[in-house]
């Protein structure tokens, strides 16, 4: 293979990363350790950095080539993931799959599209958890996870964007009856607001105006842990709430909800399926991925 080629060397620098050793390396991919050697230093020559500090002792990443290593660790994980799903066609699926969701949008969106997923395969199991709180995948024994919004820590993780949604800011025509329909950012100090809770829906809302984006702290008048119960209350008249749309447009339609600050809300949130960086991705959980990917390409995550 070419040095020209922009992949030579990165399948011998993963494997020796993850080995800690070229030794290791070698005896993984059936080379020689000479040749692994090899290998590394014509991938650093043509990169024009070092990815290992060695001693004779001693072989550790350097800063270059940690990151380095996390974008080939991603790179292979996608070209895995497009020939496992290119290849597992005929397979049969079994086993169970542990996903965590959000609770109102993992009932009203994504249960019954898991539900159609996983119908045709009576030997895959689910289970599943609904909660507003950021799971420890790692520690929960989560297989995959849906979360909306920016991923603070993705160092043990693979996430894939799987749409995006627009915020609304909204409230009962009741609410709004009783304490006015606001014009301004500035108007919602005036008002009651609710809003979410310490490991749960944001205590902040996500605004725009103009072209900059903003987080903004509206007054926390009621702080619930649920998506679904701070839907409740804002169709019970408690104040006025921000969430992404797929979670109140049915009582918009039914005129329950009323959004407003329409022009200010506009900041969309994405989506994204998470799951633990492993080596080697069961072919349950990436059916599962790939199918929430083609519904969200079909407009049913929206």
């Amino acid at each position: 293979m070419s040095d020209r080629d922009p992949f030579s060397g990165v399948t011998v620098f993963v494997t020796a990363a993850r080995a800690g050793s070229f030794t290791l390396a070698a005896e993984r991919l059936g080379l020689t350790k000479s040749s692994v050697g090899k290998t590394i230093a014509r991938l650093e020559d043509r990169l024009g950095f070092r990815l290992f500090n060695r001693t004779t002792r001693l072989m550790r990443l350097t800063a270059d080539g940690e990151a380095y290593l996390v974008a080939c660790s991603a790179a292979i994980d996608e070209v895995t993931s497009v020939q496992s799903a290119l290849s597992s066609s005929n397979q049969i699926l079994s086993g169970r799959v542990h996903i965590d969701m959000p609770i109102a949008f993992g009932r009203k969106v994504l249960l019954p599209i898991l539900m159609a997923i996983t119908r045709p395969h009576p030997d895959l199991s689910l289970s599943l958890t609904f909660t507003d709180a950021t799971s420890d995948l790692l520690r929960d024994d989560v297989d995959l996870a849906i979360r909306f919004g920016t991923l603070s820590d993705t160092s043990n993780l693979i996430a894939r964007r799987l749409t995006s949604q627009r915020r609304v800011i909204c409230a009962s025509p009741d609410y709004l009856k009783t304490w006015g329909i606001p014009t301004a950012l500035d108007d919602i100090r005036s008002h009651r607001c609710i809003v979410g809770a310490h490991r749960g829906p944001p205590l902040t809302w996500h605004v725009r105006e103009g072209s900059v984006e903003r987080r903004l702290v509206p007054p926390a008048t009621h702080q619930i842990s649920d998506g679904e119960a701070m839907v409740d209350a804002t169709v019970g008249g408690l104040g006025l709430s921000q969430v992404p749309i797929s979670m109140v447009r049915a009582d918009i339609d039914a005129g329950r909800l009323q959004t407003v600050l329409d022009k200010f809300s506009s900041v969309d949130v994405d989506i994204h399926a998470v799951w633990p960086r492993q080596a080697q991705l069961s072919p349950r959980v990436r059916f599962i991925v790939d199918q929430l990917v083609l519904f969200a390409a079909d407009g049913r995550l929206d």
